[in-house]
């Protein structure tokens, strides 16, 4: 293991409360707690799903934190707990929708924490970084400047870091993970591969590496913060060992079924386009536009020495067996 910073807390003792338990990483960090023998207070917004009321060591609290309402709730569920796992936020680009669920519940949940001896693991995004001040072959780093909220790439990434800027002001100690794109079972396509017309994938370039982060790997890294106090706050990129290129990641996609038809396009034609048509970025899809095609196509490298460096290396295997495995499981 590498140097790990902080205090860790027995797991034997441990109990966090995880909010977005339902959903993809939610799933993933309380299974691989229950594993761990780490007691969960689980919140979720609707009615659990079967089983759950009687899954050892896991408490339920209902609680839609874009709601006001929820703050007394959550702050019951927090008292005991020695660390928040926040992986609750919108997914998509509805504006409206970030405004509610990412940013406001993010809000009613430092407003529940206020004063309780406990840290913040935040599930930000790699998706933050300022990437159109790269070029090609230029590496990802936790160093690199992060877009401004006002004028971020869309309202996905405004919500993100709209996310950081309220925890870091909380004043809690304050791990914050970027993890890259995550797949795993249900999940294993992602926005760096280029656009798709029915069973055509129009492949955007073939260089650099994809920031790929199984999902099984993102719930250990964020159970370890968990069971480690900061000190200060941490910033951490979450991207897998073994990071594959888009030509072994389409081979080892094969498996699904699609694409069925692949057309490479040079990435240098691809980004001339786009600054082109830049007068018009405001009627243009994402990958017509320079910033949002930088951050997702420009063959860039995404290291992880930081994350080695603060929470040691975990073992995992290659990204083929890791992609069959989530395919295979998705059939059955």
């Amino acid at each position: 293991m590498g140097a790990l910073s902080g205090q860790t807390v027995g797991a034997g003792t441990a109990r966090i409360l995880l909010t977005g338990a339902t959903g993809f990483v939610g799933r993933a960090v309380l299974a691989e707690a229950r594993a761990q023998g780490i007691d969960v207070v689980a919140v979720l917004r609707a009615a659990p799903p079967e089983g759950w009321a009687q899954m050892k060591g896991v408490t339920l609290c209902r609680a839609d934190l874009s709601d006001p309402a929820c703050v007394s709730a959550l702050r019951k569920a927090a008292e005991g707990c020695s660390a928040v796992i926040h992986a609750a936020a919108h997914l998509g680009g509805d504006a409206e929708a970030v405004e509610a669920a990412t940013i406001d519940g993010t809000r009613h949940l430092l407003q529940a924490l206020n004063g309780l001896p406990l840290h913040l693991v935040l599930v930000s995004s790699i998706a933050v970084y300022d990437t159109a001040r790269l070029s090609p072959g230029d590496a990802v780093t936790e160093k690199l400047p992060l877009e401004a909220v006002q004028t971020a790439r869309d309202p996905y990434v405004a919500g993100k870091l709209a996310q950081e800027d309220l925890c870091r002001a909380s004043g809690l100690p304050l791990w914050i993970l970027r993890p890259g794109a995550i797949f795993g079972e249900g999940r294993t396509w992602n926005a760096h591969l280029g656009p798709a017309l029915g069973p055509l994938l129009i492949r955007v370039g073939t260089k650099g590496e994809l920031p790929l982060a199984h999902v099984g790997h993102v719930a250990k890294r964020l159970l370890q913060a968990a069971r480690r106090a900061p000190g200060a706050t941490q910033v951490l990129n979450i991207v897998d060992p073994d990071r594959p290129d888009r030509t072994r990641f389409l081979r080892a996609h094969a498996g699904s079924g699609w694409p069925k038809l692949v057309l490479p396009l040079p990435w240098p034609l691809w980004l001339a386009a786009a600054r082109i048509l830049s007068p018009l970025r405001a009627h243009l899809p994402g990958l017509l536009r320079v910033a949002p095609l930088k951050a997702r196509m420009m063959p860039l490298r995404y290291p992880d020495r930081a994350l080695l460096s603060a929470l040691g290396p975990l073992s995992l295997p290659r990204f083929e067996t890791l992609m069959a495995r989530a395919l295979q499981e998705g059939r059955e």
